[in-house]
């Protein structure tokens, strides 16, 4: 294998939860995210519960609803993980927290999971990251920050990401699909048998009639799928392919004004959203990596179940691997030299989530290095510099579609 090829995942030490002390969090939150929610299995709480076990301890929710973070206390509360929130505040704001700390609530680490329209930024009220470094600069907190990183200015994200690359504080962003056991295996076998990428096919269809906040269908508020959703295939594109030759991007979209672009079950009323602010309905887009090698993406609002139906290809020399059904059911089919054949691979009780939180935790806890190997345990796959190049990535392809729209002359196309 060649030297410059480095290894996409490092077994990182695990230790016994009898030989460490409490780990204090607080989590700036956005309740579906970080406790669990209808529409999906992300809750966080629950996978840091399991992983720390009796050493959480989260001093502080830091919410502007109180009576949303109350109720998630009051579940918590009630479970067998009660020692882990028996102390917990609530704070409207994070410099009500700050103002009211005690020294024996000084965190380890914050769980950033608000909006991204208050992360990611310069923009004071839209800036958690610089705001933390701020109100702790030595003993910096780690942050485990939600994706997308922002819905700011891309330039604005680079510079956060380089105020936080030179405090050198451990970050990790949620881009947990690069933690599934099928995603470090198409990995492996890439590094195992020196492959080069060719190609990657990435394809995400959503099912659009059950996301009912308004906000996701205003390219003002949320962005748009392809910056808000398809960000999660993005990433896994570029976690393969590489870096990406920005001047080739190039897009075509489906709008909603468009005879094929019509939806029979919006579950938002979209005629008070002004026509410009609506988001397209399906996007196509192609590029090159640096090496040479080509991507595209294909993202569509289609389906009207609760299953989304995404795959991942990628080409290599003699080899097709095939990432199916990530979110659900992930299975990966590969094609190799020898045979025609698809072999199928899949990994029980695979939780990436767990995967992803479990190395933030490894990386954060000064304790760690003296720990036992662990072969379910990774290093942070995600840092916030890189999680910048999927953001730059996936606003240029929303900008090159907005660029190749023919759009009506009543209607104006918006550009962040």
């Amino acid at each position: 294998m060649s030297e410059s090829r480095r290894r996409s995942s490092v077994r990182r030490p695990s230790v016994g939860v009898d030989r460490l002390g409490p780990m204090t969090m607080s989590q700036v939150a956005k309740p579906g995210e970080k406790f669990g929610s209808d529409e999906g299995p992300w809750d966080h709480s629950f996978r840091l519960e399991h992983k720390l076990g009796p050493r959480l301890k989260v001093v502080a929710i830091i919410d502007p609803v109180e009576a949303t973070a109350a109720a998630v206390l009051a579940r918590k509360r009630a479970s067998f993980v009660v020692s882990a929130y028996e102390n917990t505040r609530i704070c409207p704001s994070f410099d009500d927290f700050v103002k009211t700390m005690s020294p024996d609530e000084y965190p380890q680490a914050f769980i950033i999971g608000s909006p991204p329209a208050f992360r990611g930024s310069t923009v004071p009220g839209k800036d958690i990251e610089l705001q933390i470094l701020k109100a702790f600069p030595n003993k910096t907190p780690a942050m485990f920050i939600e994706k997308p990183i922002s819905t700011g200015t891309v330039e604005s994200a680079q510079q956060v990401s380089r105020t936080l690359l030179d405090s050198k504080t451990v970050v990790s962003v949620g881009y947990f699909l690069r933690y599934l056991k099928v995603v470090q295996k198409m990995r492996s076998i890439i590094e195992d048998n020196d492959l080069h990428v060719m190609a990657t096919v990435a394809r995400y269809v959503c099912s659009y009639a059950k996301i009912a906040k308004a906000s996701w269908w205003m390219k003002s508020r949320d962005c748009g799928p392809v910056v808000e959703q398809a960000t999660h295939f993005i990433d896994l594109s570029r976690y393969f392919g590489g870096d990406v030759d920005m001047d080739s991007v190039q897009a075509n979209s489906l709008e909603w004004f468009e005879e094929a672009g019509e939806l029979s079950v919006v579950p938002v009323d979209e005629s008070i959203i002004p026509e410009e602010d609506r988001i397209p309905r399906v996007t196509s887009a192609t590029w090159k990596y640096n090496s040479g090698a080509v991507g595209s993406l294909t993202h569509a609002l289609i389906l009207q179940g609760t299953k989304y139906s995404t795959e991942l290809e990628i080409y290599a020399d003699g080899y097709q691997l095939r990432l199916v059904d990530p979110y659900n059911a992930p299975s990966l089919r590969i094609r190799r030299p020898e045979t025609d054949d698809e072999e199928v691979c899949t990994f029980a009780s695979d939780d990436p989530y767990f995967g992803e939180l479990g190395a933030f935790i490894d990386a954060c806890d000064p304790s760690s290095s003296s720990a036992v190997a662990d072969d379910e345990d990774f290093e942070i796959l995600s840092s916030f510099e890189d999680a910048c190049k999927s953001y730059a990535l996936s606003w240029a392809i929303r900008e090159a579609s907005e660029r190749s729209l023919k759009t009506p002359k009543k209607i104006k196309a918006t550009k962040k």
